[in-house]
């Protein structure tokens, strides 16, 4: 005590009635403060000169320099001015006291010691360290008091000395923050910068991108810097998935299945008729989650401290009091904020891993049940459906995780709220709360419309969705029937009721936009308006504290009807997917047995009755579903024993139940009745070959392991070899999506090398030799499937293939779902059904067969495909999958712009100007409301009269209300154009992009343009821009009113701007690339579930699903990555605009009780206007993080507008012709080809080379040769699919090339390889125009034998499945046949039309070709012989040159000929 009376003699030790002493100020707030920089100055230069050797010594910069010296030596000068003073009123004998000594001194050492610190080399590491900067921000806030006294004694030399030298410690410290983050960011720092300012961060270096949750410190989890490496790659450069945080193990996506898994397996177990998905993800993720629960009641608490605070400190104000409690509800006011940005960051972070979890899991077993359930149980659920289980369902389960907390938590809210406004205002809040809950019911009728309007437009949606899939599924075929207008607009029909809908609910949108922005005015207008009414006065704290409890109000109420719709939702995808889990999954089993005949087999004896036989059929009765038990199977009674090591033929006609019969072997039927048993392990090659997105050796090994020997063995027997070595990359080309650029015989040979590369017991082969050509087949049969890699199997195939029946060891004949005959080749020769393999096809060339044995053909054949080794095949074969472009940086200008042209520019620039005026009036009304409580003083009214005020306030909230009304049906009307606009735009680009387009760019691409991108610019661009807009014009506002409010707030204006830009720009380049690679993460998703989907059947013959399952895994786990980094930064960045805006509120609070004293010369307003700063200060914290974020996600939602305007680039066919051509033209129907040479690509080979033939009119012309060969470029060439590149075409005398092409492709008829039937009538199938009668119909029907099967499926009003499901491959042929029958054109080319049916309907099929189209020129593509044998001419194609050509007759009697060869080879 006696030093503190010898240091302060005529001072109090602390306070002096006002405020502190001035020795307290000068000893403790300045000399002990100065003494601690001192401190800390001098041990982090020690302990940085012992770090020395791993820290990189960094240069000082010119600028640096400059502030170095300048600053210190300023800082410097002043007290040392003092102490000059204070030494010569010393010598003079005044009287001077020690503490000001002591202070002077201490100011002018750090100064020193800065400029001594600054010359070292370790400069970086003492200035730039994270305390010294936390230090030197509280340094100046401790100087404020001192500050404060300086002006209350009116000294103006004195005062200005004492604010230069505050100014000089403020610039310092915004420079070493501001120097730190230029410096860290522009050297590729390892730890966060930007936020340094904020929360600091260690300059140790720290490669390890694995920094996660499990490892980071509690502080890295708290502040998300675990995220900061990868910000810092992503302001570099393009991220990468590698450059991702590594994913935490209790979001490993096998840990979160096994943990659903486990409960659901339970759950299952309790209750087995109705299992619940509900309770089995509250068994696995209940506990985390009511953890999570008590942690937001916390944080909802802590969310009212702010308004309470903000009452006190106001009303402080109005008292005009001196004392300290000021400053402790203004510093409280900023440390709440920042402890509620704490809680606000750890709850949603800890949500969201929750909710990775949990959909990370129903994804899993969403795709695990797919693997695992059979065709028959999955024919329950559409395919659609299945594909919103995985796509909508998944994320509305997920949902839950939001709604469950909110149900209680919101209610809680809105009861606080309610009793602290009752507290402030008595009864009048009743007025304003009724007019937001009369509009709570409005709203609601609002949602239910724009529910209702949802669901009709999601309706229309699927359908142009599902069209539009359709349409570019079968683009090649539609352009050749010259149907793709007419698709386009039945595709534009389907449109234009979506946009209708569209425009229903962007209208209803409009309006709840209106309520909602207009609320906050309406509400003041009427509590303000009551509460004056009922005789009370108002005052700031009043005023602004409502404004702030009615802030926190207003979002449960509005949100509260969308938690309990969207808790709907998800209860309801619940119960769906509970319904689907719960299916029963494909036994593993080899032996089925019908419940309802188990007595047939007896499992415990079958050794010595099935010790020779590989499947047993015991009176099997199988159908597709259970619906369907109670009609006819698909197959019935069917009792049959296949013997092991047999080639078992399966023959009968088309839809006679051959593929049943397979399928019921794997065990993908449902069995109604006997049993079915197989022994060994099954390979199974399906009719239409399943191929995976990836390479050749991945689709024929399939998860085994490469096995060299082996496999170049399997791909020889294939005749796999000779096609792979002339493909880029070999085995290890890429093959896109359902093999969409190699050819149908490729991809029936792929799937069969997968079946003989896995070995297998049994090998179930449905109809794999259609697909080739003769030679091929023969190769296949004698080499591949008797050859000895599988001679040791069973094999059992469907086919129509007359050398493989001939070969067959048993022939089963099938006839609709019964089996009509079975035995052995012996028998089959003898019996009355040897009518079926067609012996015309025997006689075809029976004087060369005479000459000819089996061996010799065959050695001839082997001959024929081994000297083709070396030669390259057709273009087609070599196109590649062109990798989607993905853009890099930011979204540029030209984006906005196009959206901008296509809404309209007028309508963008009033969208605008009424934005401007809404705020502006918004404002106004604020501003007025705290005019009126400043001049209201007790029961004194200054001038006006109360209704005075009512009245322009309610002037300002009428103009408010209409000027938003304006701007809400201007976005929508802008977006609503926009969307039409792109949609017509980008659907015309597509349909007249030539068709090698289509053939190098995977369909789901174009889908996903035309389905997300397209739902994206329709709906939620538009609501992201108008939020964005609302933002920007709000945080505008706001800015001009603490300016008009507080000047001061300039100063900190600039340094916030400047932190603001860089933080968003950090964050932004960062999180656009994470969009980015969450769009690309999640395709694989999506692409490898449809894969699982279309082969499933596949995957459980080759029981690979651990495989898939394996795969699929580690595609989530891809996803979860790049959600966990994404959630990570968005949190990372809300953190730090939170502490930002804590930050300004602590400023504004501070600079108002500063400014109460009356001691500064600058104002700081009166207790309205910084009520309403405060007021405005606080939503800060959500509208800055709501601008970027709302930024951040336009410019996502950009990349949208960004990918379709990539699309409307494409090359454009010439569609223009110079020659008009008359109706009925061809007349004649001759063609010919003039030195013809087609590529598909600049780079590849010639597809055709040089090609010279004429085809007379009304002549039947036959195309032959190998895979590959050239056949369908010649159709390509005449229908212009593929321009040429030499030579030129005539038709009739016309150049093809000079007629308009849609008009050209419409004169010719086609029945194309694969068969195209669309969802819709039959009659639309067969008549898209509806210009043909119905008996003409059926006489086309008749002709090509199928009337009996439409009559049995209900005419031509029945309805055809989506891709022609209805029928089978081969019906679907017939009725491609009987449509070109129904157009009359001297021009028919017939690309493969019979390949899918049995032999005796083929040859029938031939005769009424050639009866109908007498007078035509008909151009048939042929693998059968035997159907061109009639034909007038034969043309024979081998690597797209023309190598022979003449009459067939005459061409077989030659020996030498290739045509001849062909011959041999198809009947051997």
């Amino acid at each position: 005590m006696e030093l503190m009376t010898f240091i302060c003699p005529k001072h109090p030790t602390v306070w002096d009635g006002n405020g502190f002493s001035e020795c307290f100020e000068h000893m403790v707030l300045g000399f002990g403060v100065n003494v601690v920089s001192i401190i800390m100055i001098v041990v982090l230069g020690l302990s940085g000169r012992n770090a020395r050797t791993s820290t990189r010594i960094a240069q000082k910069r010119h600028s640096e320099k400059v502030f170095l010296h300048l600053v210190p030596a300023s800082g410097a000068f002043l007290p040392l001015y003092d102490i000059t003073l204070l030494l010569k009123r010393a010598l003079q004998g005044q009287s001077t006291v020690y503490h000001e000594w002591f202070f002077k001194c201490s100011q002018f050492s750090v100064w020193t010691t800065i400029m001594l610190f600054s010359k070292c080399d370790i400069w970086f590491f003492i200035f730039y360290h994270r305390i010294l900067c936390f230090w030197w921000i509280a340094k100046p806030i401790l100087g404020i008091p001192h500050l404060q006294t300086m002006f209350s004694s009116l000294k103006v030399v004195r005062n200005f000395k004492e604010s230069c030298s505050f100014v000089l410690d403020v610039v310092f410290v915004i420079y070493l923050n501001i120097g730190r983050v230029i410096r860290e960011s522009s050297s590729n720092r390892k730890c966060g910068s930007l936020e340094d300012s904020l929360i600091s961060c260690n300059l140790e270096i720290e490669d390890d991108l694995g920094d996660s949750g499990n490892t980071c410190s509690y502080w890295h989890t708290l502040t998300f810097k675990s995220i900061n490496s990868v910000m810092d790659r992503g302001v570099l450069k393009q991220l990468d998935f590698e450059d991702l945080i590594q994913l935490p193990i209790d979001l490993n996506p096998s840990t979160c299945h096994s943990t659903l898994q486990c409960c659901w397996v339970a759950e299952q177990r309790k209750n087995f008729s109705h299992p619940s998905l509900f309770r089995a993800v509250c068994c696995a993720y209940g506990r985390p989650y009511f953890r999570l629960g008590l942690l937001k009641v916390l944080n909802d608490c802590i969310g009212f401290l702010g308004p309470l605070l903000l009452n006190k400190l106001i009303t402080f104000l109005q008292q005009g009091s001196s004392n300290f409690e000021g400053y402790i509800f203004a510093i409280s006011l900023g440390l709440i904020s920042i402890f509620k940005s704490f809680l606000d960051t750890q709850y949603t972070f800890h949500l969201s891993k929750l909710k990775l979890k949990l959909r990370s899991s129903i994804m899993m077993s969403i795709y695990q049940k797919c693997l695992h359930v059979s065709l028959a149980e999955r024919s329950k659920f559409s395919e659609g459906e299945i594909q919103t289980f995985m796509s909508v369902d998944a994320d509305r389960t997920v949902n839950l995780c939001n709604s469950f907390h909110d149900m209680w938590s919101l209610p809680l809210q809105i009861g606080v709220a309610l009793y602290l406004l009752y507290t402030q205002v008595k009864f009048a809040f009743v007025s304003g709360i009724a007019i937001t809950v009369l509009l709570i019911p409005v709203n609601r009728w609002i949602a239910t419309l724009i529910a209702s309007a949802t669901e009709k437009m999601m309706k229309q949606k699927d359908e142009r969705v599902r069209r539009a899939g359709e349409l570019l599924k079968n683009i090649r075929t539609l352009k050749m029937y010259g149907w793709d207008l007419l698709f386009t607009n039945w595709l534009m029909e389907t449109r234009s009721m979506e946009v209708k809908y569209l425009s229903t609910r962007k209208y209803l949108d409009a309006w709840c936009v209106f309520f909602w922005a207009t609320t906050p005015t309406l509400f003041s207008l009427f509590t303000f308006g009551v509460f004056t009414l009922m005789g009370n006065t108002l005052d700031a704290a009043t005023v602004f504290t409502c404004l702030a409890l009615f802030n926190t109000l207003i979002s449960p109420l509005n949100s509260f009807p969308w938690v309990i719709n969207g808790l709907i939702d998800a209860l309801i995808s619940t119960r769906r997917l509970s319904s689907f889990l719960s299916c029963s999954e494909h036994s593993s089993e080899s032996v089925q047995i019908a419940g309802s005949s188990s007595t047939l087999l007896n499992i415990d004896q079958p050794d010595f009755i099935f010790q020779r036989n590989a499947v047993v059929f015991r009176d099997a009765c199988c159908c597709w579903s259970k619906s369907n038990e109670g009609q006819s199977s698909v197959l019935n009674q069917i009792t049959l024993n296949l013997s092991k090591g047999f080639l078992v033929v399966v023959i009968g006609e088309v839809g006679s139940g051959k593929s049943s019969l397979l399928n019921s072997i794997l065990g993908e039927m449902q069995l109604t009745h006997g049993s079915i048993r197989s022994f060994g392990s099954i390979a199974y090659v399906p009719q239409v070959p399943w191929i995976l997105s990836g390479t050749i050796r991945d689709n024929i090994l399939l998860g085994k392991d490469y096995h060299a020997e082996r496999y170049k063995e399997v791909l020889q027997t294939c005749a796999l070899d000779v096609d792979i070595s002339q493909m880029l990359g070999g085995d290890l080309a890429y093959v896109g999506e359902k093999g969409v650029n190699i050819s149908g015989g490729q991809r029936a040979r792929l799937a069969l090398a997968r079946a003989v590369y896995h070995g297998s017991d049994i090998f179930l082969l449905d109809d794999v030799l259609s697909a080739v050509d003769a030679q091929v087949a023969h190769w296949i049969l004698y080499n591949c499937i008797q050859g000895p890699l599988m001679d040791k199997s069973t094999r059992v195939i469907c086919t129509h293939n007359i050398q493989a029946i001939s070969s067959a060891d048993m022939i089963v004949i099938m006839e609709k779902g019964h089996m009509k005959w079975v035995g052995s080749l012996s028998e089959f020769s003898v019996s009355p059904y040897s009518t079926i393999s067609s012996k015309k096809e025997l006689k075809i060339s029976s004087p060369v067969v005479r000459q000819e044995n089996g061996r010799s053909t065959s050695a001839k054949a082997e001959e024929n495909i081994q000297e083709e080794n070396g030669v390259n095949i057709s273009g087609k074969a070599q196109e590649s999958i062109e990798i989607e472009m993905r853009k890099e940086g930011k979204v540029e200008l030209s984006v906005y712009k196009n959206y901008a042209a296509f809404s309209g520019w007028p309508i963008a620039i009033a969208i605008c100007i009424s934005a401007v005026l809404m705020q502006a009036s918004r404002n106004g009304n604020d501003l007025w409301l705290s005019h009126w409580v400043d001049n209201i003083k007790g029961n004194h009214h200054t001038m006006y009269s109360t209704s005075f005020y009512l009245v322009i306030l309610c002037v300002f909230c009428i103009s408010n209300s209409l000027l938003t009304l304006v701007r809400a049906f201007s976005f929508a009307f802008g977006g609503l154009r926009a969307a039409v606009q792109v949609h017509n735009k980008l659907l015309n680009k597509l349909v007249n992009a030539p068709v090698h387009f289509f053939n190098q760019t995977p369909s789901g691409r174009i889908l996903n343009r035309l389905s997300s991108d397209l739902y994206t610019i329709d709906d939620s661009l538009p609501f992201i821009l108008n939020i964005l807009l609302a933002n920007f014009i709000g945080l505008m506002g706001i800015a001009i009113v603490l300016t008009y409010v507080q000047v001061l707030f300039l100063l900190l204006l600039l340094p916030l701007l400047y932190i603001y830009s860089k933080l968003q720009f950090y964050y932004r380049s960062t999180s656009r690339e994470l969009r980015r690679l969450d769009s690309v993460s999640r395709s694989p998703i999506y692409a490898s579930f449809t894969e699982a989907l279309d082969g499933s059947s596949t995957i459980r013959a080759f029981k690979a699903e651990e495989i898939f399952m394996a795969k699929f895994t580690e595609n989530v786990s891809v996803y979860q990555q790049t959600s966990y980094s994404e959630i990570t930064a968005s949190l990372w960045l809300s953190l730090r605009l939170q502490l930002l805006a804590a930050f300004v509120i602590s400023f504004v609070a501070v600079m108002a009780i500063i400014g109460s004293h009356g001691s500064f010369l600058v104002s700081f307003g009166t207790p309205g206007l910084v009520g309403l700063a405060l007021s405005y200060a606080a939503p800060m914290v959500s509208l800055l993080s709501s601008f970027l974020s709302s930024f951040t996600e336009t410019e996502k939602e950009m990349v949208s507008v960004e990918r379709v305007l990539q699309y409307m680039d494409v090359p454009q066919e010439e569609l223009q012709g110079r020659q008009f051509v008359e109706a009925d033209w061809p007349f004649q129907g001759q063609i010919e080809f003039q030195h013809v040479t087609l590529r598909y690509m600049p780079s590849s080979p010639a597809a055709l080379h040089d090609v010279t033939f004429t085809i007379a009119g009304g002549t039947q012309v036959g195309i032959v040769g190998r895979t590959g060969a050239g056949k369908s470029s010649v159709v390509n060439a005449l229908f212009r699919l593929s321009p040429i590149c030499g030579g030129f075409i005539l038709v009739d005398g016309i150049n093809v090339a000079d007629v308009a092409i849609r008009d050209l492709r419409s004169h010719f008829g086609v029945v194309p390889q694969s068969p195209f039937l669309f969802e819709g009538t039959l009659r639309d199938n067969l008549d898209p125009s509806r210009v043909t009668s119905d008996a003409k119909i059926w006489h086309a029907l008749e002709k090509c034998h199928i009337k009996e099967e439409v009559e049995t499926a209900g005419g031509l009003d029945s309805l055809v499945k989506e891709a022609g499901s209805t029928f089978s491959v081969g019906q679907r042929q017939l009725l491609c046949l009987a449509r070109a029958f129904l157009k009359s054109s001297k021009v028919l080319c017939l690309d493969e039309c019979t390949a899918s049916v049995d032999t005796q309907t083929a040859s029938v099929l031939q005769s009424a070709i050639s009866s109908e189209c007498k007078g035509m020129t008909v151009i048939t593509i042929a693998h059968r012989i035997s159907t061109v044998l009639n034909m007038n001419n034969i043309l024979v194609l081998d690597q797209g040159i023309l190598v022979e050509q003449g009459n067939p007759q005459v061409l077989l009697q030659e020996e030498s000929s290739r045509f001849s060869c062909f011959a041999k080879a198809s009947t051997m």
